[in-house]
């Protein structure tokens, strides 16, 4: 049993889910975002029921210039292992069996309202992979933005960071070379992998004072983690001014910065390489592209799409990037 109080479907839901002619009606999915992030990031199960366990090589053996009639000492290369946790995102729907039934179209609204929950969960993911901070919230995933935030040279992983500015209202932009050896996300070790949905089908449930009723019952669930195997090959161009952005006049040198962040990258070729940027960022590189002049940006028509390329890597939207980052220092 559970209790369904204001975050349950009722019959105001309902009557705007439905068309004049009482079919639940095309809802206009204007919260919707694009988060390319979930579309390339390669999964392998983990090796590991809670997480995900790898092997750094940490340091190389030596080599020596060997003398005739003199032998070498022999040496070895040093490991650390790595642990990176997994988290279970879920979500449930239930909806008043007579407000479900209302008008016949039981498995339509509750579709309807699936679509919406599955986008729900798909923001959070996204919005976590960039930003989740397991010192801050442990039953969450790590994700990229803890890792790479430093542009001190105190830590190696601060050369894979990029100062892009000193503004006040900032923004990131990242290049991530998926790859089984590289960057990828992970399931639980025997568990399935993706978005897993049950219908619990009719139940009692309780309202906020305890009494009950019939309701139709979803349960979502999300297991995954992020691993960075190599946090080379993911790079972080951090501070940029979005005030400058949207002031074509005074904008970032977004283009130089780009360069610089491929170059960090040590073999391009190890996995597959994306940028990632939200609409702000990426408006101001496809003006950019109509420049004649700017040879390394393209804008190439696809499966009657128009995508935007940077030296030959595709740059992708995340909307859950946000405008209003914390300054790196």
């Amino acid at each position: 049993m559970a209790v369904i109080g204001s975050n349950s479907s009722t019959l105001i839901d309902v009557a705007n889910s439905l068309d004049p002619d009482g079919r639940v009606a095309r809802v206009a999915e204007l919260l919707n975002q694009t988060n390319a992030l979930l579309e390339d990031m390669p999964f392998i199960e983990s090796n590991m029921e809670t997480g995900h366990r790898s092997v750094v090589r940490t340091g190389l053996p030596s080599a020596t210039w060997r003398k005739l009639y003199q032998g070498i000492q022999p040496s070895k290369s040093t490991r650390t292992p790595v642990i990176d946790t997994c988290g279970m995102l879920e979500a449930r729907n239930h909806v008043d069996k007579d407000v479900a039934e209302l008008n016949g179209n039981t498995a339509a609204f509750r579709l309807s309202e699936g679509i919406a929950e599955v986008e729900a969960m798909n923001q959070t993911m996204a919005q976590t992979l960039f930003y989740g901070d397991t010192t801050v919230n442990p039953e969450r995933i790590n994700g990229l933005t803890p890792r790479y935030n430093t542009i001190s040279n105190s830590v190696p992983i601060s050369h894979n960071v990029i100062n892009g500015g000193v503004g006040s209202s900032n923004t990131s932009i990242w290049l991530v070379v998926w790859g089984e050896n590289t960057v990828f996300g992970v399931y639980p070790k025997g568990s399935r992998a993706g978005l897993v949905h049950e219908d619990l089908g009719l139940e009692d449930v309780l309202d906020g004072n305890g009494g009950f009723y019939r309701a139709y019952k979803d349960w979502w669930q999300w297991k995954n983690g992020l691993v960075v195997k190599d946090w080379r090959y993911c790079v972080r161009i951090c501070n940029i001014d979005v005030n400058n952005l949207t002031t074509e006049s005074s904008a970032a040198d977004i283009i130089k910065l780009m360069i610089k962040s491929i170059h960090r990258i040590p073999f391009i070729t190890m996995g597959r390489p994306v940028f990632y940027a939200n609409r702000t960022v990426r408006e101001m590189l496809d003006i950019q592209a109509l420049n004649k002049s700017n040879y390394v940006l393209a804008i190439k028509e696809a499966a009657e799409q128009f995508k935007t390329t940077f030296m030959g890597i595709p740059i992708k939207t995340c909307d859950q990037l946000l405008l209003t980052e914390a300054k790196v220092s």
